[in-house]
């Protein structure tokens, strides 16, 4: 009997677990926790897996022009992704004017969210003063920080020890791969279990999604265009990478992506998918997608861009063309040093509204429907990671299964 891919594996479980969730509310907590065990296996290898990956993916490409020649052609791609996610939104808003006529006093209360973060902020906490406390506290980018910057000086080793310390990082590299390959056998059941509770935890969506039609169309208008006809357009116009196969070769960490609305817990999946399926060598894939994980968050930043011009629309407030590009490149920014994790752009967004003056508490306009938003913009996210994975690798040469 031939066995069942793992992405069809996943959608029939995210499919069986909305109706589970939404008629036997009462049973949900039988199946809940294999949702949390799945999220914390994740998140246990997230943080090695990062350190190990990047070390490991610096110290094989090398030092010198190569190191320097992957790190601005995946940085550039990077940010012209997050450009173009954040220009497609501010295009829609604008057209589509879904603040405009909102009802404000179905403004929910915001909680949570704590103290808002500049920039200049987020800029200077790149830095670690205390690598062994961000490696506790799952701070990526500081880790992503030591282990570029540790790779680079491992190329700078006396042969000998250049060869021991590749050799070292490699194999730790290797045994994240295998214990993340055990954890991923297990996707299905973790997805069912993670679908199943967001469909029973939540309360008359129906209503809310009427009452913010028009925003959640603009949302996900914006993030269909981005995943389906600009991304795709950049893979095979730029990158010479076919899109249908590669959405095949990624459907599974999609899926899982969509399932638990973190970046960072589908950032194991991500480098399965990309490696095995797509034909990816490690040395690339273990700088981009870490990299991408962390600082490329395409849908964040159409998502933030809609937010902020979707409450100036409620408010009538009127923003000039100025601040409009100021709030698309705060947006494309602030994107960058979202955490991996859910609803980590609702607290980021706070930077864009101090950016262009816009009140605080018109983040609870739109907090009831951000769930299922999240979950697509993640998805859209890790899309867009694995795409600039292809884009990289075809552009060294690399002979490609997509």
């Amino acid at each position: 009997m031939k066995k069942i891919a793992l992405h069809w594996q996943i959608l029939i479980a995210l499919v069986l677990a909305v109706p589970f969730g939404i008629f036997l509310k009462d049973y949900v907590s039988w199946v809940s926790w294999l949702g949390d065990i799945f999220l914390r296996a994740l998140k246990m290898v997230v943080i090695p897996l990062i350190l190990f990956s990047m070390i490991s993916g610096v110290a094989n490409i090398g030092s010198g022009s190569s190191l320097g020649r992957i790190g601005l052609k995946t940085f550039l791609y990077y940010i012209g992704t997050l450009l173009l996610a954040a220009t497609t939104g501010l295009f829609l808003v604008n057209l589509m004017k879904p603040g405009v006529g909102a009802q404000l006093g179905f403004t929910q209360t915001v909680n949570g969210l704590g103290h808002s973060s500049s920039v200049k902020d987020i800029l200077t906490g790149i830095i670690p003063e205390n690598i062994f406390a961000e490696l506790a506290k799952g701070n990526t980018l500081p880790v992503i920080f030591f282990g570029i910057l540790f790779g680079v000086f491992v190329t700078q080793l006396k042969d000998k020890q250049r060869t021991l310390m590749t050799d070292l990082f490699n194999g730790m590299f290797d045994a994240m791969m295998l214990i993340t390959h055990f954890i991923i056998r297990f996707a299905p059941l973790g997805v069912f279990g993670i679908v199943a509770y967001q469909a029973a935890s939540q309360k008359d969506i129906a209503e809310v999604a009427i009452r913010l039609g028009r925003y959640m169309l603009v949302v996900f208008s914006g993030l269909a265009i981005h995943a389906l006809i600009t991304l795709p357009l950049v893979m095979y116009f730029v990158g010479k990478v076919n899109p249908l196969k590669h959405y095949r070769a990624v459907s599974s960490a999609l899926l899982t992506a969509f399932s638990t609305a973190s970046s960072n817990a589908t950032l194991p999946l991500a480098m399965e998918c990309v490696e095995q399926n797509c034909g990816v060598s490690k040395k690339i894939s273990s700088f981009t997608l870490p990299l991408g994980a962390t600082i490329n968050m395409n849908g964040t930043a159409l998502y933030e861009i809609v937010v902020a011009m979707f409450i100036a629309q409620a408010y009538g407030i009127h923003l000039t063309i100025w601040q409009q590009l100021i709030a698309v490149i705060t947006a494309s920014l602030a994107a960058i040093g979202a955490a991996g994790i859910p609803m980590a752009g609702l607290v980021t967004i706070t930077i864009v509204l101090s950016a262009v003056g816009l009140p605080m508490e018109g983040i609870g306009l739109v907090l009831a429907v951000d769930r299922p938003l999240d979950m697509l913009r993640t998805s859209v996210n890790v899309l867009a990671d694995t795409a600039v994975a292809s884009i990289v690798a075809k552009s060294e040469g690399e002979d490609l299964k997509v």
